[in-house]
């Protein structure tokens, strides 16, 4: 087997508008395609895609040792935990260091994991800057 990368991770949603107004217009992750019952959401590399479930079992993982978490990369984590927390998103962890990155977890509208890291470089020059939470400024 020759795996290149990641194609895309799936999520199971209760409901699938809910989930895109978190992802998409709150995250800011863009929307590649989408159907009634799944949406493709990313800009390179590997897509995450939500597809709706009829079942109503609830993600069990109230740590990042409990289940899937999925990580974004931000330019600073403490802007974009401030913009989770005047949208009402559920905060798991406020921000904490941890080796070369800080690191918060929030929850998102089905209860999974999303932990939000920002690296940090002794050399400054690799240091993610222009952004303030999610987006550039």
């Amino acid at each position: 087997m020759n795996i290149k990368k990641i194609g895309n991770v799936t999520v199971a949603v209760q409901d699938l508008e809910r989930s895109l107004r978190f992802y998409h217009d709150l995250i800011g992750l863009p929307i590649q395609s989408q159907d009634k019952t799944w949406a493709e959401l990313g800009t390179s590399g590997s897509l995450l895609k939500l597809q709706l479930t009829s079942k109503t079992i609830q993600p069990t993982n109230k740590s990042i040792e409990d289940g899937i978490t999925i990580g974004f990369l931000v330019g600073d984590v403490k802007s974009a935990l401030d913009e989770m927390k005047e949208n009402g998103i559920s905060i798991q962890s406020e921000i904490t260091k941890n080796g070369n990155q800080k690191n918060a977890v929030i929850m998102d509208p089905d209860g999974y994991l999303i932990l939000l890291f920002e690296p940090t470089f002794e050399d400054k020059a690799q240091q993610t800057g222009g952004y303030h939470g999610f987006t550039p400024v």
